[in-house]
């Protein structure tokens, strides 16, 4: 058996992110000059199959048909990868769900020149797997149905697919991951496993090329000094959001996450409208900091009203929490898992883009770059600025940008 080449293998169902991981699998391997090709069963599945393979009793397990050409399918991807590693190439990614026993054990039966990797994608959060169907279901093979039906479509997929899951756990070499968390559950290798080490810490690690990290415009609140509410952008904050639209129009920004708030999905509004293809996605997990009782006041009514709040959060601001609200200290769960779940459903874009608040952005900014828990109520998030951040496994970036107003 070849040591400097390995075969990994995908396993998840449906919508659980294997495409996404593969992806990003690749383009750190290649970066770090390990040849790697995907062969992605649904990619030939829509190139060689009849027109419409779009409807759910077409991966029926009963459906005799259906199996026949998918596993026609699964052989032929099978033959490229072993023709590939056969070549030049190092790493050959098997995308596909592969989530029958009999169907792994016709992979390990068929691929025995190099070590196989099973990786299985595992994510059950609800709100997730619903903004992944419908992103799923925007693609073409559905354009000929209505959302709802493709929808239901797509579900029914899964639950075919879920009648013949096997979860890996007899397989000699595998990892478990959850896909959403970057977590991984639970591992077993038992050959040496090329590249195994990079692999691994790829898979926990959380990368982004380019996030464009911004906080949302002036709000008629920002002007009178006060907190929380769900103010709308001034006159002022309109234009902020036009020049922002203005400075990324020649970037490709596919997906815009915002808080649930108004002024971070008004400032999105703009930059969307001079964008080709592109989605707002708001996210609960980045609302502004709750401020409970303090809610709505500003910060002369804190001091002159609720004196001991005043006094308390002075003294120390990161783990200070509001009385019937929070504080940064527990807001920090809420935010990560919004930055897990951005990261999650762009889906490796090049560009994501995150219009937050200052005490959310602030949080975003400590995610990615280390600041003493105590500095992080005092990073500096202006309204005429955003930050560029890239962070992979080789690379750090922080750059606080001006936009021409």
């Amino acid at each position: 058996m070849n040591n400097n080449k390995l075969y990994i293998v995908m396993v998840g169902l449906p919508a659980r992110g294997k495409s996404t991981i593969a992806s990003k699998l690749k383009e750190n391997l290649v970066k770090n000059s390990i040849k790697t090709q995907i062969f992605n069963n649904g990619d030939l599945r829509r190139k060689l199959g009849p027109e419409n393979t779009s409807y759910p009793e077409f991966y029926d397990p009963k459906n005799r048909e259906g199996v026949e050409f998918r596993e026609k399918i699964a052989l032929i991807n099978i033959k490229r990868a072993t023709d590939y590693l056969k070549g030049t190439g190092r790493v050959a990614i098997l995308d596909a769900t592969n989530v029958s026993l009999k169907r792994r054990k016709k992979i390990t039966e068929l691929l025995t020149d190099h070590a196989i990797l099973f990786i299985e994608c595992i994510n059950d959060d609800e709100e997730i797997l619903k903004a992944s169907i419908d992103r799923k279901v925007a693609h073409p093979e559905f354009s000929h149905l209505g959302r709802e039906a493709a929808t239901r479509s797509f579900r029914q997929r899964i639950n075919y697919y879920q009648s013949i899951y096997t979860p890996v756990e007899k397989e000699t070499n595998f990892i478990k991951l959850d896909s959403l968390y970057n977590k991984i559950s639970d591992e077993e290798v038992s050959d040496d496993i090329p590249y195994y080490d990079r692999i691994r810490d790829f898979l926990v690690t959380d990368t982004v090329k380019n996030l464009f990290l911004i906080r949302h415009g002036e709000t008629y609140f920002n002007l009178q000094n006060r907190i929380g509410g769900n103010s709308g952008l001034t006159g002022d904050g309109k234009v902020q959001a036009e020049a922002l639209a203005q400075s990324f129009r020649n970037k490709k920004v596919p997906v815009i996450f915002t808080s649930k708030k108004k002024r971070t999905v008004q400032t999105a509004f703009p930059i969307k409208r001079l964008q080709n293809d592109c989605v707002i996605i708001p996210l609960e997990e980045f609302n502004e900091i709750n401020s409970g009782v303090c809610e709505c006041m500003s910060y002369e009514e804190i001091r002159r009203k609720t004196p001991h709040v005043y006094l308390s959060r002075k003294e120390d601001k990161y783990n200070y929490i509001y009385p019937e609200g929070e504080g940064y200290v527990s807001m920090k769960e809420r935010v990560d898992r919004g930055i897990k779940k951005a990261l999650y459903l762009s889906s490796n874009p090049q560009n994501i883009m995150i219009i937050g608040h200052r005490a959310v952005n602030r949080m975003i900014l400590s995610h990615f770059l280390y600041r003493r828990k105590e500095d992080v109520p005092y990073i500096y998030v202006p309204q005429d600025k955003f930050y560029h951040i890239v962070a992979t496994q080789d690379k750090k970036l922080f750059q606080l940008k001006k936009y021409n107003l």
